[in-house]
């Protein structure tokens, strides 16, 4: 489980393909604590570590995390960001994320609010956010500002902006998205 608050951001250094899968070596302060078979967020993508060296460590996707996610356009230089798996006796000053991506989304609008930033994105998938809930965009947790039928805003501080991907982002851009797991499991009882 993770809270979707960025610890660093990584950066791809290598990017091997065997067979389906993908193997991504990434370099990050963060490396050296790490273990082999850690659970690593990656925009929100839960991965696991199968080999660290030093600042690096990798990850592999299988066929199933590519094709729903945001990970195959990924090269060399990307910069991702990075949670480590919560501690059990830690705050949970996010939200509860699972690390499992719901679908991916296109930004479709960047709007500088003097200050700070609004981010505008659309989804085809049938979930559903509301405004004032939370929303996990590349692994962020982010409270949902304009709600609508496949599409929704959120508004980025000038902290979150320099410490995530958030300053890369383009209009175009793919993003990976998890809705709330709350929201989902009220959605499935009311059979929606």
């Amino acid at each position: 489980m993770f809270t979707g608050i960025i610890e660093q951001l990584g950066t791809i250094k290598a990017i091997e393909k065997e067979g389906e899968n993908i193997h991504f070596t990434v370099q990050s302060a963060f490396a050296h604590e790490l273990k082999i078979d850690q659970s690593v967020a990656h925009n929100g993508v839960c991965l696991t570590v199968v080999q660290i060296d030093e600042d690096q460590h990798v990850v592999t996707a299988i066929h199933e995390t590519l094709e729903k996610t945001n990970l195959g356009e990924w090269i060399v230089g990307t910069k991702v960001n990075l949670e480590r798996c919560m501690q059990m006796n830690g705050r949970l000053d996010g939200h509860i994320v699972q690390g499992h991506v719901d679908s991916t989304a296109i930004c479709t609008a960047i709007e500088d609010q003097n200050g700070s930033w609004k981010y505008t994105f659309e989804y085809t998938s049938n979930q559903v956010t509301v405004e004032k809930g939370s929303i996990t965009v590349n692994g962020v947790s982010l409270t949902v500002v304009d709600s609508k039928d496949n599409g929704f805003s959120v508004c980025i501080i000038p902290y979150t902006h320099e410490h995530t991907n958030f300053h890369q982002l383009k209009v175009g851009d793919k993003i990976n998205l998890e809705f709330d797991i709350i929201g989902k499991y009220v959605a499935k009882l009311m059979g929606k």
